[in-house]
């Protein structure tokens, strides 16, 4: 039976991926933070799944912590680790960018550290981002684009990248990056625009809210469905040698046609409900990503499935039934 470790397994990726690697038969071990104890209702389920919830650990830890992250590899010994926490939310690291750094930059090289002190065979995954492109200079974006982050997330995710690339080539250790651009689902956080606005149609066409409001309209995104995605992780540890891999759909779309497939999906205008906030716009903005995944499709078989208006269709209906099923917690969350 595999062993694998999860840093943020309790996050949209981690629980899927959980998901993924326990389908597999892995033994799935995953680091928590205490303060992410109320936070958890991604893995609730597998949990109270018996044909999986013996096979699913986890172990309190933190990417700012070198030492609990060495005594955990060392006590766990795990033949893959997925690298997914991180301070992961673009606009809040302009607010606090040390922070960013520490968990989200440094918190990798602790890991990779560890690794190479314990002589593990371990294989690495490293949660790279599209935010690492930032102002694109080239259309679209391949493993070849040159790096141009334009928020503190996105240089510390670079800084991660590169002592990944760093590690495999110094010391000869297994480690990947997956390019990531972005991906959602409902398991999205709330904070997120893609997942506040299917929340904000959901509510409001149940009458429990009246209006939603955003920053940037005109921002394009790649986005693509996080269960395919997290498939791509686990492909990338399945070769035999590492490498590094963009994970994008080649497709790019707009805030503003996000709003616009979400709203007509339950028959609403968008423009009737959504005003602008200053509050909610970047100092720095990324204009415009889309990643070019062939050399996945080519050498992983990877290639997404999902189009843009299911993935919309989706998350909005997911939040509707979350209303249906819940209606004053989703009341009170507002």
């Amino acid at each position: 039976m595999k062993k694998a470790l999860i840093t943020g397994i309790s996050g949209q990726d981690g629980s899927y991926l959980a998901e993924l690697l326990l389908s597999k038969g892995y033994e799935v071990h995953g680091i928590v933070r205490r303060t992410s104890l109320t936070q958890r209702g991604r893995i609730d389920h597998l949990h109270e799944d018996e044909s999986v919830r013996d096979r699913l650990k986890l172990h309190y830890g933190d990417l700012a912590d070198a030492m609990s992250l060495t005594r955990l590899l060392h006590h766990i010994q795990p033949e893959e680790i997925y690298n997914l926490a991180a301070q992961s939310h673009v606009r809040v690291s302009f607010d606090v960018p040390e922070y960013t750094g520490d968990v989200t930059a440094l918190g990798a090289t602790r890991i990779l550290e560890a690794i190479k002190e314990l002589g593990l065979k371990t294989k690495f995954y490293q949660a790279s981002s599209s935010e690492m492109f930032g102002k694109v200079q080239a259309v679209p974006q391949t493993e070849t684009t040159p790096f141009y982050p334009r928020s503190p997330y996105g240089v510390a995710k670079l800084y991660a990248h590169w002592i990944t690339v760093n590690y495999r080539e110094s010391y000869g250790l297994f480690a990947c990056s997956g390019i990531l651009f972005n991906h959602e689902s409902p398991r999205r956080g709330e904070s997120f625009v893609t997942r506040k606005i299917s929340q904000a149609v959901a509510r409001i066409k149940k009458g429990q809210q009246k209006e939603l409001v955003l920053g940037n309209l005109d921002a394009k995104r790649d986005w693509g469905y996080a269960k395919e995605y997290v498939e791509a992780m686990w492909m990338m540890l399945q070769q035999s040698t590492p490498d590094d891999y963009v994970i994008a759909t080649n497709e790019t779309h707009s805030v503003r046609e996000f709003l616009d497939e979400a709203f007509s999906h339950v028959g609403l205008d968008w423009k009737d409900y959504v005003k602008h906030g200053d509050a909610y716009e970047r100092p720095a903005e990324v204009d415009l990503l889309i990643g070019d995944m062939s050399k996945a499709e080519r050498e992983l078989g990877w290639k997404p499935k999902t189009t843009f208006k299911e993935l919309v269709r989706i998350m909005v209906d997911a939040d509707l039934e979350a209303i249906e099923r819940y209606p004053m917690a989703a009341y009170h969350e507002r």
